[in-house]
């Protein structure tokens, strides 16, 4: 079997999902609190390719999750034992409930049968979050993790995926982080040795053929 063969068994639509990671407004949109991860997730062309996936999800029949971080106005719950908490405190956009902040970002296209995923707390999109009950219940095998930051969620979010059972795909020009030349980095010499790593029209080719519905 070749390699797009078994990339295509991995991502067979009636047992995969694709996860974006922190692709809200307050993180990589146009007001960002970060906005040299914003202009890197755009200018490398990674969050086009977030929502060329996600387009594609809908179409295919993958079951779409959007993981937003996001705090209380008053910070309850939120982590404060790690330098990067504290600083994100300082930050002039907070990414507090309900706000602009934590909405999914242009042009990442949200459908009514997505599922978002909304943490409080810590650095993963998955543990302490909903996202792995809901992937069992779903009869999903696969998590293809696309999104912000190749630094801290990501890597968090493919090791969580490994260690919880679940094969992890990461098409590597749907990630960002900075500096640029630290995701290639991060996807060779760590990502590389537990995730298949792919990139976007590899993964719409096998979602183009022909599947088993959901």
């Amino acid at each position: 079997m070749g390699a797009q063969e078994r990339l295509g068994e991995l991502l067979e639509p009636a047992a995969a999902a694709l996860l974006t990671v922190e692709c809200q407004r307050g993180v990589v949109g146009p007001d960002s609190a970060l906005p040299e991860l914003a202009q890197e997730a755009r200018s490398s062309g990674a969050l086009t390719n977030v929502a060329r996936l996600v387009a594609a999800a809908h179409d295919a029949g993958v079951q779409v999750l959007h993981a937003v971080a996001e705090r209380r106005p008053d910070g309850r719950g939120a982590n404060r034992n790690a330098r990067l908490f504290r600083a994100a405190e300082r930050l002039p956009v907070q990414q507090l409930s309900g706000s602009t902040a934590v909405r999914i970002a242009d042009p990442v296209p949200v459908a009514d049968e997505d599922l978002i995923v909304r943490r409080l707390h810590g650095l993963s999109p998955i543990a302490g979050t909903d996202v792995d009950a809901l992937l069992r219940n779903l009869g999903c095998r696969t998590l293809i993790v696309t999104g912000v930051s190749a630094n801290v969620a990501i890597p968090n979010a493919v090791f969580d995926a490994v260690n919880l059972g679940y094969a992890a795909v990461v098409p590597a020009d749907a990630i960002a982080g900075v500096p640029p030349e630290y995701t290639p980095a991060m996807v060779r010499h760590t990502l590389a040795l537990v995730a298949t790593v792919t990139a976007t029209d590899e993964v719409l080719a096998c979602w183009k053929r022909p599947h088993r519905p959901r």
